[in-house]
């Protein structure tokens, strides 16, 4: 039987993370992977869909040519090669993430593994043992009953990404970072597009006007929005697919190509022996304390399966904290009130910490600043107007309790609150940093000023 000090089952941007930083603090360290290296974001999901939404944001850009000054007189898409190009750089990161492993000396095993008592798993019939065994199974696309997914008519977002024919109709249900990305997708790429969500907005969990600017944007460019409905039932007997939905009104029927179900994510933990080692679960997540310990010692787990955030930044986050800990090092809690959660269809949503209804809710006495784009110089020259930094400090202490944006380019502005944030940094130090000019990250100063009143350029 082999030995390791640390065995990673699951090699997602939590697992191989994880194995980097064990193999750095000196630990002999495997990891188990049943399919391809860098998991699900990595092949079928983050990385992917950036370069499917990169060539439809290309897409628009010849489209509106005669914008930017310039006359295109012939341009068409090639959907096959748009999605063959989005698996090649799947592809790429995946032998990156293969050098990686080989550079840091990590075993990789391949195969299904389970966990077994005495801090051994099991691939496929073959025992290898741990002194530290980290679960990063990750997640994948939920199923819900009244929505079940055939694979060719309903289909989750693996599916989505690799269609062998652009669908004329789409229904998108779920309005969540991966159902609005598809939406921009595919609505650019020449698809009638439907959202239903739930809930009375779309991207739910983001402030408020985020949700009705991006609805707003969505609408203007010809993306239907059904907010406040339930699909019941779809027949997909016919050629395409009818779904039959609960709106306020009553009910009736949509009918598409395709359903995508875009309703969240089910945890990979069944079958892979949490039962035979009395691993604690609730609610389809592993229960762990602040650095990420099962209740059985040895046994571990991050990323996805545990209570946090589904997000892939979290998740290495997450892992390092726990091979950190591990190897005897001072480390602190993770603060998941400081996590940025960012959208990247167009235009792009990114945000962190409390929304302005969340800080009312608390009973806090809060500022509030706002930035339109439509009064930034570099997004006015990029033809990029749509969108706002909306700003949340505590009026009495300065803190910043939230940023929230939306507009071209802002999932690489939001790092800026994060750091702020995580260093404690008030909003008169933010106002009285200098930022660069003509920027779309000076935004975020002009948008503080407003909070402040001393606001210039609206």
């Amino acid at each position: 039987m082999s030995k390791y000090d640390v065995i990673v089952l699951g090699s997602g941007p939590g697992g191989y993370v994880t194995a980097i930083r064990a193999s750095q603090l000196g630990f002999k360290t495997a990891v188990v992977e049943k399919e391809s290296l860098g998991g699900v974001c990595l092949n079928w999901g983050c990385i992917p869909t950036k370069a499917l939404l990169k060539s439809a944001q290309v897409f628009e850009y010849l489209k509106h040519a005669e914008d930017y000054g310039l006359k295109i007189k012939e341009y068409d898409k090639d959907f096959d090669a748009v999605v063959n190009r989005s698996r090649n750089v799947a592809e790429g990161m995946s032998k990156g993430v293969q050098f990686l492993m080989k550079k840091n000396k990590i075993d990789i095993i391949s195969g299904y593994g389970t966990i077994k008592p005495g801090k051994k798993v099991d691939v496929d019939g073959t025992e290898y043992s741990a002194d530290h065994i980290i679960i990063a199974t990750g997640a994948r696309s939920r199923e819900l009953p009244n929505l079940p997914q055939d694979g060719e008519k309903v289909i989750g977002y693996r599916k989505a990404m690799t269609l062998e024919k652009q669908p004329k109709k789409l229904i998108i249900v779920g309005s969540g970072a991966i159902g609005v990305e598809f939406a921009y997708f595919y609505n650019a790429m020449g698809t009638e597009v439907t959202i239903v969500e739930y809930m009375p907005r779309i991207t739910p969990i983001e402030d408020e006007e985020v949700s009705k600017q991006l609805e707003r944007s969505f609408k203007k460019n010809g993306i239907k929005i059904m907010t406040s409905t339930e699909v019941t039932s779809v027949d997909t007997s016919g050629k395409g697919v009818t779904a039959t939905i609960k709106t306020k009104k009553g009910e009736e029927t949509l009918e598409a190509d395709v359903v995508l179900s875009a309703v969240g994510i089910k945890t990979n933990i069944e079958n892979i022996g949490l039962e035979d080692v009395g691993i604690v679960t609730d609610r389809d997540k592993i229960l762990v304390n602040d650095f990420y310990q099962t209740n059985m010692p040895g046994y571990y787990a991050i990323g996805d399966v545990t209570p946090g955030p589904a997000l892939a930044h979290v998740a290495s986050a997450e892992g390092i904290l726990c091979v950190e800990k591990i190897a005897g090092q001072h480390v602190e809690a993770l603060d998941y009130g400081n996590i940025p959660g960012c959208t990247y269809c167009s235009p792009e949503v990114a945000s962190v910490g409390l929304t302005e209804a969340q800080a009312k809710e608390q009973g806090l006495d809060i500022k509030v600043g706002k930035f339109p784009f439509s009064a930034s110089g570099k997004a006015s020259a990029g033809g990029n107007t749509e969108g706002f930094v909306k700003v949340i400090f505590d009026a009495k202490y300065g803190e910043w309790l939230g940023c929230h944006m939306i507009g071209a380019g802002v999932t690489d502005m939001i790092a800026e609150a994060v750091l702020g944030r995580k260093l404690e940094t008030t909003g008169h130090e933010v106002l009285k940093t200098v930022h660069p000019h003509p920027t779309m990250s000076e935004a975020v100063m002009e948008a503080v000023a407003d909070a402040y009143d001393e606001v210039i350029h609206i």
